[in-house]
């Protein structure tokens, strides 16, 4: 029986669609699912993209994509219940853009369609076609299609590689709950407030007690006219606290180091979804086989280094990675198995680079020496500093030394020697 496409993606998000486009540049026929109506509507973004890969892709990109501020502006914030220890970075040469996927994801499934790509939206994969051990297809609304291999790019909640054995369950500690709202705030406002000029914009992210002293973190990016605020939670983190999740970002709202950055906003938009965390330990032994293969979320090849999380940059680059192993398997008249064609493609890439660096990262990042001691030891170090009053300030190292101890030196220690090892 003759195939419908040569290739199949099952999701339009971004890693689906450069995968899609650079098929279609290739010259194969391909079918791009997506079970929203309309691209980016299933999609919940903190809203920053690096953009090496994407102008490594389409060259000429910042001149159309529907992107919102050029990020120059670079803040990390220790918080203690009520306190904050904030370290900034001024980039004006900076190379990442902050952007909301409701606008971007049509825009970047256009630039696909024009390559090509057959786009269809409100249609819900419900199986795989397989054959004799093969992946050949999909059933989707009742409808079989059929095609040479199918790319599985559905996100974090990978229902359909779960259901065939393709992708584990994934622990609690390699999964986070992303919670987000974009913020309204007047542009002339938003730009005094974070001391920004016009495209000029900030990356803000949170750690410390954003949790109470659980492991989590948040993040505030500004757009043109709007906010996008959240809170990112290991789902292990959930099951621990005794604050329900949708409490987290009203409570965070009210610290003194954000409550007056959010002053005047109003919400616009509320999501969540789910975040793999796990790094380079939670990727399937095999995400690639007779037919199939995995791309983006569904590989889990989100990476969190501690001072930015890389998301969709990363899903650019493994989709090239994807979309080079099926072009090549294309070319060949027999069926091929993906996975070592695959495999060898994500070894030789910044994916696999990156990854790998920070592979220790999400072990690092659950001791709960982050959110508790070291805030708590910034914010009483930094205090100290500043106060002035009757007597002298003690000399800097006595201050640090008499801190250290207070606050645990042998955890603290333990803490610094980890992070050596793992950095």
């Amino acid at each position: 029986m003759s195939d419908d496409f040569d290739i199949i993606i099952i999701g339009a998000g971004i890693a689906g669609t450069a995968c899609a486009l650079r098929c279609a540049r290739a010259g194969l026929s391909v079918l791009l699912l997506e079970r929203g109506e309309l691209p980016g509507s299933k999609n919940l973004s903190g809203g920053r993209l690096y953009c090496h890969a994407l102008t490594e892709l389409l060259p000429d990109a910042h001149l159309s994509a529907p992107l919102e501020r050029r990020i120059t502006q670079e803040n990390l914030t220790l918080l203690t219940r009520h306190g904050a220890t904030t370290y900034t970075s001024l980039r004006p040469e900076g190379d990442s853009w902050s952007l909301l996927r409701a606008r971007f994801d049509p825009w970047f499934v256009a630039q696909a369609e024009t390559e090509g790509v057959q786009f269809v939206s409100g249609i819900t994969v419900d199986a795989l076609l397989i054959e004799a051990g093969r992946v050949c297809g999909v059933i989707a609304d009742d409808e079989t299609l059929r095609g040479r291999y199918v790319v599985l790019a559905e996100g974090a909640n990978s229902v359909l590689a779960e259901r065939y054995g393709f992708q584990p369950r994934p622990s609690t500690t390699a999964m986070a709950l992303g919670m987000k709202e974009t913020l309204a705030l007047d542009q002339q406002i938003l730009e005094e407030r974070f001391r920004l000029s016009a495209q000029e914009g900030a990356a803000m992210l949170f750690s410390g007690e954003v949790c109470g002293a659980l492991p989590g973190g948040a993040f505030l990016y500004t757009n043109k006219e709007t906010l996008s605020f959240g809170v990112v939670c290991p789902l292990s983190t959930l099951a621990q606290s005794d604050i329900p999740a949708v409490e987290l970002l009203e409570r965070l709202k009210l610290h003194p180091a954000l409550h007056p950055l959010l002053k005047g906003s109003e919400t616009l938009e509320y999501g969540a979804h789910l975040v793999p965390e796990g790094g380079l330990h939670s990727l399937p032994v095999q995400y690639a086989g007779e037919g199939w293969l995995l791309v983006g979320d569904a590989l889990r090849s989100c990476v969190n280094t501690g001072f930015s999380v890389r998301g969709m940059d990363m899903a650019l680059i493994g989709a090239q990675a994807a979309s080079q192993t099926l072009i090549n398997a294309c070319l060949k008249c027999a069926p091929q198995n993906l996975f070592p064609a695959y495999h060898h493609a994500i070894q030789r890439s910044l994916l696999w680079d990156v990854m790998h660096r920070y592979r220790e990262m999400p072990t690092l990042l659950q001791r709960q020496g982050w959110y508790n001691q070291w805030p708590a030891l910034m914010d009483d170090i930094s205090r100290e500093i500043w106060h002035q009053g009757e007597r002298p300030v003690a000399p800097l190292r006595q201050i640090v030394w008499r801190h250290f101890r207070r606050h645990g030196l042998r955890h603290l220690a333990g803490d610094i020697i980890r992070s050596l090892r793992c950095l």
